[in-house]
């Protein structure tokens, strides 16, 4: 079979058999992205940070057959050719250079800001060609990261970060396949699978339009569903330096996982604490010139680790530091687990 030939049909099937294997456990997300992409749906995937976004959109990329493509910033289509470079090879009579990509070649990233321009995501006009070519030609434009994703993934980390400017830029492009800067019109193809993300506790946001999320379908991803899902990824994703003990480490993620459900939090620590709280443990008690890491190497970190990774209500902002909260809250959550001073110091053996 031709790298081109069936291009939909083994996509299809690819999805069909998708396992998306490198996100432990959250099975109805990944059925409810696989549904999305079979009926050729963007979406917007919306979670707290480190729930594994970025790690599920590049999943998607690899699902992508190898294709032949023309070799040039657009990724052209052979025969299908609507970059400058090879319109302007095409009209010279010169072979058009093409080669084997590959989904992950075909992934592009962008990362969403108040700072990020349509003309950042789009493209521009750039005077020197201009003048040369003329202001209104095609060779005249310098393409932006959407068309890089042409025939590819476009991901775009915190969508809600971006303008309402360029929010109504890439409207045009997901619903017309065409874009407009100025007076200057150039047709494309919207030829590519468009994966937003959202972090639905950051406040300091740009609102998205109806508008514009009617063009979406969202999928919702929260944090690992069990405690023991928590402690593969981190023993998965954490560096080790030297031996956790296995019960130490999950009364670790079980404290954690208990702050996410706290009243007096409005930011939770997310599965990158965990994972933050694994690794320092470890490299506290290795410079103490420890065998192991305990309890008491999670102690001597908790606030480093913890205390921007999470914010407080404003009721209680002002009432309470951070640090003394985790503290308090540290010492309560021991205190259940009838853990002693004495207990912290060894594997906590007597966890129950």
């Amino acid at each position: 079979m031709k790298p081109n030939q069936d291009f939909e049909k083994m996509f299809f099937e690819n999805v069909l058999k998708a396992k998306f294997a490198s996100i432990k456990g959250l099975e109805d997300v990944k059925k409810q992205l696989k549904s999305a992409l079979l009926a050729k749906r963007h979406v917007i995937l919306v979670g707290p940070p480190g729930v594994g976004k970025t790690t599920l959109a590049k999943e998607v990329a690899k699902l992508l057959p190898k294709r032949v493509l023309n070799d040039c910033p657009y990724h052209c289509t052979p025969g299908h050719e609507i970059c400058p470079e090879c319109l302007k090879a095409k009209k010279q009579g010169k072979k058009i250079p093409t080669r084997l990509f590959s989904g992950e070649e075909l992934f592009v990233r962008v990362q969403g800001s108040p700072e990020l321009t349509p003309e950042d995501l789009i493209g521009d006009i750039d005077p020197v060609k201009a003048l040369k070519y003329g202001p209104l030609s095609l060779e005249a434009f310098t393409p932006g990261k959407i068309f890089k994703a042409n025939n590819g993934v476009l991901f775009f980390d915190e969508l809600n970060r971006c303008t309402e400017k360029l929010q109504n830029a890439l409207l045009q492009v997901l619903e017309e396949g065409k874009v407009t800067i100025g007076s200057y019109d150039v047709d494309i193809p919207s030829n590519f699978i468009f994966i937003g993300t959202m972090n639905p506790e950051d406040k300091s946001t740009e609102p998205l339009s109806d508008v514009f999320l009617d063009r979406f379908d969202v999928i919702f991803m929260g944090y690992p569903e069990t405690l023991q899902l928590e402690l593969e990824i981190v023993k998965e994703k954490g560096k080790t330096l030297l031996p956790f003990n296995n019960e130490a480490l999950s009364i670790t993620i079980d404290f954690v996982r208990s702050l996410r459900s706290s009243d007096l939090l409005e930011k939770k620590p997310s599965v990158r604490a965990s994972i933050g709280l694994y690794e320092r443990a470890q490299a506290y008690a290795l410079l103490n010139n420890k065998k192991e890491a305990t309890l008491e190497d999670v102690n001597a970190v908790l606030v480093s680790v913890l205390s921007h990774r999470i914010r407080l209500k404003p009721s209680y902002r002002y009432k309470l530091k951070v640090s003394e909260f985790l503290s308090k809250e540290w010492s309560k959550f021991l205190e259940q687990k009838q853990l002693t001073s004495e207990d912290l110091k060894t594997s906590a053996g007597r966890y129950r």
